[in-house]
């Protein structure tokens, strides 16, 4: 049997994907794949005793790969790739090939040919009918090829135009699907290698206090020194062991988050083989990012997309007055057992005009117009917000360059005043305490440069996605 869908729910499944072929606009705050499928991934391989080695582009890829949230936006584009031959087939013939063998018993004195009828129509034929059973019965062998097609339907025609321009939508989803996954794994990427810079910072800092507190025991022993000095030493050499130990399990945190995003097993262990990137970014200007971003922004072509498929349903709905034209028939062989086969034909055309639905045609009319007129409130509303967005990431580009500039010539300036205190440490001149300060500050300073540069790669990355130009180009924007 042959289901033909209606008109109707082409419309259904048009509306629904209208409503809901928006895909992950932003990045919620709560990092779990219940609130934002981009924080999980579907992991292929479980865990081995060896070491994945992973460079920035190998992360991205098999993000591509393995993200749920890019696999999601796929299946959807996928479903809407089956719903355009869905209503492809509305204008396609449908051909069917039925066949059957059936048994037929009738009675006949129950169809009104009793005895006495049979013995009335017998007197009228020699011989008559004196031995003709009541109870009769036939095999009947049939065949037939069946042929349905729509010849004209408007609706039908704006559904199959509809379902197009969502499968348009989806496919720009599942691109601003991509640019969500390279923004947030060449993130968490990025603050890895900061955490990495971070713990050998405070494992350089932990081995120069060490050797102060040898220094300052050594000194103390001599009589040459106080004992504050040395438990001074001891005291910044155990704050500096907490935050080595911070900065490890910080460290181990972001891989364990790199992993859920692209699909490696939690247990596995990783490698890191790319440096922290620093590039100086000479930015276009906002003219020529915000024309970028109208062009090249995957997430305002899915609003296009979405508001053409909002028009093309107002006017089909609009066109529900029409008249939808149809065939159908069949050709086939009809034979009973003992009596012979016969050809059958139907062959019919059918023209539908509504009638005395006015009340219904303008409600569905009136409903698409409000949608469309929804979908164009956010592509406006949409076009502001990424001008905003280019301004707010250029701002931020070029303080995070101000910022690390300053830090750079901040680790300049203590790395000098480490140097001074050290030798008059060891002259006999100052005791622990500016040296314990001099350590802190510079730890202070270059902890503070990891972070302005994070913060600086970050900010460009940021702006590639504004620009719409991440995925392509985030090598350029990032350096190598």
């Amino acid at each position: 049997m042959v289901v033909k869908r209606t008109s109707f729910s082409i419309f259904a499944a048009v509306l629904a994907v209208a409503l809901g072929a928006g895909i992950a606009r932003g990045q919620q705050a709560n990092p779990t794949s219940a609130t934002n499928p981009f924080f999980g991934s579907v992991t292929s391989k479980p865990a081995t005793d060896g070491t994945v080695r992973l460079s920035l582009d190998e992360a991205i890829r098999r993000g591509f790969d393995n993200n749920l949230g890019l696999r999601q936006a796929e299946r959807g584009e996928t479903v809407l790739r089956g719903q355009e031959l869905e209503a492809l087939q509305q204008f396609l013939p449908t051909i069917s090939v039925t066949g059957g063998v059936s048994v037929h018993e009738y009675n006949l004195a129950a169809m009104g040919f009793g005895p006495g009828f049979a013995k009335k129509l017998g007197n009228l034929f020699p011989g008559g009918f004196s031995g003709l059973s009541m109870i009769t019965k036939s095999d009947v062998t049939q065949g037939q090829v069946n042929y349905q097609q729509t010849l004209f339907s408007g609706p039908v025609i704006g559904g199959y135009r509809a379902v197009r321009a969502a499968e348009e939508s989806a496919h720009a989803g599942k691109m601003t699907a991509r640019g969500e996954v390279v923004q947030q794994v060449a993130t968490v990427y990025l603050a890895i290698l900061a955490d990495r810079a971070q713990v050998e910072n405070a494992k350089a800092q932990l081995e120069a206090d060490r050797v102060l507190v040898e220094q300052a025991k050594a000194r103390h022993d001599a009589g040459t020194a106080a004992n504050l000095d040395a438990l001074r030493a001891s005291v910044q050499f155990e704050q500096q062991q907490q935050a080595l130990i911070s900065a490890e399990n910080q460290l181990q945190k972001h891989e364990i988050l790199l992993k859920r995003k692209i699909g490696v097993a939690p247990g596995q262990a990783i490698e890191l083989t790319d440096a922290t990137p620093y590039h100086e970014l000479t930015a276009s200007t906002l003219d020529v990012l915000r024309t970028q971003a109208y062009q090249d922004r995957q997430d305002y072509l899915n609003l296009q997309a979405q508001e053409r498929e909002s028009r093309i349903i107002w006017q089909a709905r609009r066109e529900e007055r029409l008249p939808t034209l149809s065939f159908r028939g069949n050709y086939g062989v009809t034979g009973v057992t003992g009596v012979g086969y016969h050809g059958t034909l139907v062959a019919m055309g059918t023209l539908k005009v509504p009638l005395f639905r006015e009340g219904t045609l303008r409600g569905d009319s009136e409903v698409a117009r409000a949608e469309l007129d929804g979908v164009q409130m956010q592509l406006a509303d949409l076009r502001t917000h990424i001008d905003a967005q280019v301004r707010s990431a250029l701002l931020d580009v070029d303080a995070a360059r101000q910022l690390v500039e300053v830090a750079q010539s901040n680790v300049e300036l203590a790395t000098e005043a480490m140097a001074d205190e050290n030798d008059r440490f060891a002259a006999g001149v100052d005791d622990t305490l500016p040296v314990v300060r001099a350590q802190a500050t510079l730890a202070a300073a270059k902890s503070t440069l990891v972070a302005t540069q994070y913060q600086y790669n970050v900010a460009k990355l940021v702006l590639a996605r504004a620009s719409g130009v991440i995925e392509l180009q985030y090598r350029n924007y990032l350096g190598e």
